[in-house]
């Protein structure tokens, strides 16, 4: 059976935010860097880092 690898993290192409994986709290969190979070715009209807050169599939 094929595994399904999924992304751990990802980034916003529009406005910067920068969000991995937990799998503790089993959803996405926002990258802090220092004290400041890459939340990039709130209202943002982002556009993921997530493109053809990313293969789901386990090798």
């Amino acid at each position: 059976m094929t595994k399904l690898v999924p992304p751990s993290e990802r980034t916003c192409e529009r406005c910067g935010r920068h969000d991995v994986w937990d799998d503790e709290t089993d959803s996405w969190q926002i990258v802090v860097d220092g004290e400041q979070k890459e939340a990039g715009n709130p209202f943002c209807l982002h556009e993921w880092d997530i493109n053809g050169s990313y293969s789901p599939l386990a090798e």
